[in-house]
């Protein structure tokens, strides 16, 4: 039987992001997943997971300056210090909010 998470990125644009939990869990997802959870304190998300019944099961480590088309840092040169960094923080979301799974994004090698 597949199992799927909702992408909470993705789906449910027509909700304030926060309100995107309670979404998911209306319509039977009982996993999500996003890009990036470092605009909200980890507490916050925590409780919106508790509150919907919910499992959070992937997010990504920070990437980079995605505006500026960065996709990750891990295989850049240079930036070791600032992707150890990217993962502790990764690290301390997933713990709080039970998250097996951390993405990290390689990075585009400049050519």
């Amino acid at each position: 039987m597949p199992r799927f998470a909702a992408n909470l990125t993705m789906m449910y644009a027509e909700h304030a992001f926060l309100d995107r939990f309670a979404a998911a869990a209306a319509d039977g997802f009982v996993a999500v997943e996003y890009l990036f959870p470092y605009e909200w304190p980890a507490a916050e998300l925590a409780t919106r997971l508790a509150d919907s019944g919910l499992r959070q099961v992937l997010f990504n480590a920070a990437q980079g300056d995605f505006a500026a088309g960065e996709r990750g840092i891990a295989a850049l040169p240079g930036r070791e210090d600032e992707f150890r960094a990217a993962v502790d923080r990764g690290l301390e979301y997933a713990t709080a909010l039970g998250c097996p799974r951390l993405h990290l994004m390689a990075g585009l090698a400049a050519n």
